[in-house]
């Protein structure tokens, strides 16, 4: 390794970016060398300078942590993402694990803490706070789902695909579908073909379900 580790900072707060400079600067190996205030800042800031490691946050306007995770780790997955954030709800420890994060810190951290939770991040550990931690094991224990934005967007519907679709979903068969539409049954019969082909589904269960968790119907 480096003798010093070049960090980023991103964090749409001004005051909680000189709060973690101020952290980092008892470490003489540690220099900050970018700072950002949006997701979309960093991704085009580390194009010209690539850091070492990055502290993210994740409620940013324009692109928010999370977001510029993934884009990040896809073209330089060797840069470490530590997440830094007051958020520890179970949903963005588990969108920032899936994003790539490295480890996943709370910005009331201690300065030593910060800094061995670095260190230890750069050499291949996966830094945690200790709440945070207890979170994630309960999450791999009992995993839940998290419904995908970027899936919602894709999956575009008809309107008559949606209503066949709520019919279905009431346990109603072909024949009452069509006469509740007013539609004939080979109709209603192209109309669940095309609703299986959008939803990537096999089954009248995986549709309904797979609709629902993307607030279709």
């Amino acid at each position: 390794m480096t003798p010093f580790i070049n960090i980023a900072l991103v964090d749409d707060n001004h005051f909680l970016i000189k709060a973690a400079e101020e952290k980092l600067s008892f470490f003489d190996d540690i220099k900050i060398k970018l700072t950002a205030y949006n997701g979309a800042e960093i991704i085009e800031k580390v194009e010209d300078f690539i850091p070492h490691l990055i502290l993210m946050d994740i409620e940013m306007p324009v692109k928010n942590g999370i977001e510029a995770t993934i884009e990040i780790k896809k073209k330089f997955p060797q840069i470490k993402i530590l997440m830094l954030t007051v958020f520890d709800n179970d949903e963005n420890i588990f969108k920032a694990i899936k994003a790539g994060a490295d480890g996943y810190l709370l910005k009331d951290i201690e300065p030593q803490k910060l800094y061995n939770s670095i260190l230890e991040t750069m050499n291949g550990g996966a830094a945690m706070s200790p709440s945070i931690a207890m979170k994630t094991l309960k999450l791999l224990k009992n995993p839940v789902e998290f419904s995908d934005e970027s899936e919602v967007e894709k999956i575009k519907l008809g309107k008559r695909e949606i209503e066949v679709l709520e019919q279905l979903s009431n346990g109603l068969s072909y024949m009452a579908i069509s006469e509740n539409l007013f539609i004939s049954p080979s109709t209603v019969r192209k109309h669940i073909e095309n609703i299986y082909e959008k939803l990537n589904v096999h089954s009248k269960l995986e549709a309904v379900q797979k609709a629902q968790k993307n607030n279709l119907i």
